[in-house]
């Protein structure tokens, strides 16, 4: 987990699938997905939240916890609808960054999202590693991102 990885909106980019798709090529084993390096890194400072933010757009903010308007209503429904189906809260994420710092956190989420078989990081889209439990995840076909319960 790296610093880079920690979007604006505190999405931790490197538990996306789309990034682990991209870490561990997954088009190659056969499984299509979208491929992304990270909302910082490609320059996008923060797919979800960048359209709706000129301080985001212009670079006037590292992280959503430095606005006025911290959280605004766009973030809450962000958070919400991440909490419902990913287990992940963005506010969450952002206050304990703006509490500890971005160190702490990126160590917090190691311990979190560690997968136990390999050490890899597990996706908060489906709850599964996506190097070692990879035909877990290819017979989950399109429902690939769901949590089982």
């Amino acid at each position: 987990m790296h610093a880079d990885l920690i979007a604006p909106c505190g999405m931790n980019c490197a538990l996306c699938a789309n990034y682990l798709a991209m870490k561990y090529d997954l088009k190659k084993q056969g499984l299509r997905m979208g491929y992304c390096p990270g909302c910082r890194p490609r320059g996008k400072n923060c797919t979800y939240m960048r359209k709706n933010c000129e301080l985001m757009v212009k670079g006037r903010v590292t992280f959503c916890f430095e606005c006025a308007d911290y959280p605004c209503q766009k973030l809450k429904n962000l958070d919400k609808r991440y909490r419902t189906s990913y287990h992940l809260s963005m506010i969450a994420n952002l206050d304990y960054i703006k509490t500890h710092g971005l160190d702490e956190f990126l160590q917090q989420q190691m311990q979190q999202w560690q997968c136990p078989e390999c050490g890899g990081a597990i996706s908060c889209h489906g709850g599964l590693c996506y190097r070692c439990e990879l035909e877990r995840l290819k017979a989950r076909g399109k429902g690939r991102y769901k949590w089982e319960e």
